[in-house]
């Protein structure tokens, strides 16, 4: 089973690729609540240069109250990352498979909360 929801936008810029993300995580109900510019701080940190490479931290608060709620600790595992990566053809968009990322926690009611946020993270991949 594969972790990531995968599609490469081709001849993409990192910059306008992270924008339509973000506009169309917003029209599935989520918001970006953290944000990791990798390849500035490998940058920064230990003088290491690479490719574009973001990390985005989306929560749908909705799905993670039912989650939570579910499962208190869930918390350690939210929200879902979504990463941009600057690929040979243009930008790598891969946002985590929440289903797989659940499979170690034992709740029935959480692994369908996480197969409608996996739904909810198809379509936005599916959309960019």
């Amino acid at each position: 089973m594969s972790y990531t929801i995968d599609r490469l936008i081709a001849d993409g810029n990192i910059d306008a690729v992270e924008a339509r993300v973000r506009e169309v995580l917003g029209k599935h109900g989520f918001g970006v609540l953290t944000e990791i510019d990798v390849k500035a701080t490998m940058k920064k940190k230990i003088d290491k240069d690479m490719p574009g490479y973001k990390i985005l931290g989306a929560c749908n608060p909705n799905m993670a109250w039912q989650a939570i709620g579910l499962e208190p600790r869930v918390g350690a595992m939210l929200p879902c990352n979504v990463i941009l990566r600057e690929v040979e053809g243009g930008v790598e968009v891969s946002a985590i498979d929440p289903v797989a990322s659940m499979q170690a926690i034992d709740n029935d009611g959480l692994k369908n909360v996480a197969g409608q946020v996996r739904d909810m993270l198809e379509a936005v991949v599916a959309e960019l």
